[in-house]
């Protein structure tokens, strides 16, 4: 505990400093409250997810040997070229938020390539298009456990510590100017008891 002064402006700054901290404090709870909605949120999404590109990745399984076709370069196909990505505010966290992939568009030769080559496509690109999602749901998570993390941390401070603290100095404090009263009271007292007594001798002199 930080030393403190026994005075009346002291017993005011711990007043102040309790009060703000009592003022901040739900704030901080609210948004630790927020935060563990949204990360469970976000949890559910990425299990969603990645049980989507699970089931997908077992389709492309059954298939992936026609991928060596040399009359079928799906690669050209399926060339990653942007990640749309957007980013919201959430309980002050700055977050991801994925949007879409792009790929570069090649035409497919219709009278060229094989068949099931369109199907292909459609679904390496659905997968890597998952796959990125996923990974930006992680990186989404991440953010906000550590912005949970932080806020914890202060919420414990307040209500450990800080809130505490204060209020035990208010309590000594005001134990301390009580007892200087009473002692000042006490000591007035004497000294007006003397002086009635000198009064009175010096009257019957």
């Amino acid at each position: 505990m930080a030393k403190i002064k026994f005075t009346k402006g002291e017993l005011k700054r711990q007043r102040d400093a309790l009060k703000q901290f009592q003022h901040y404090l739900p704030t901080l709870q609210l948004k630790k409250q927020q935060l563990q909605v949204k990360i469970l949120e976000a949890r559910k999404l990425l299990s969603e997810k990645e049980k989507a590109f699970s089931k997908i990745e077992e389709i492309l399984k059954k298939w992936v040997g026609l991928l060596n076709d040399p009359r079928a370069e799906i690669k050209d196909f399926v060339e990653l070229k942007d990640i749309n990505l957007t980013y919201i505010n959430i309980a002050g966290a700055e977050v991801p938020v994925f949007k879409g992939v792009v790929f570069e568009e090649r035409a497919i030769d219709i009278y060229d390539t094989p068949l099931w080559v369109d199907k292909g496509v459609a679904s390496i690109r659905e997968a890597l298009a998952l796959f990125v999602e996923v990974l930006v749901i992680k990186q989404q998570i991440e953010i906000l456990q550590r912005e949970l993390r932080i806020t914890t941390q202060r919420v414990n401070l307040f209500e450990k510590i800080k809130i505490p603290e204060c209020l035990e100095n208010i309590r000594v404090i005001r134990i301390y100017l009580g007892d200087q009263q009473a002692n000042a009271v006490g000591i007035s007292k004497v000294a007006k008891r003397k002086i009635e007594e000198k009064m009175h001798q010096e009257a019957l002199a």
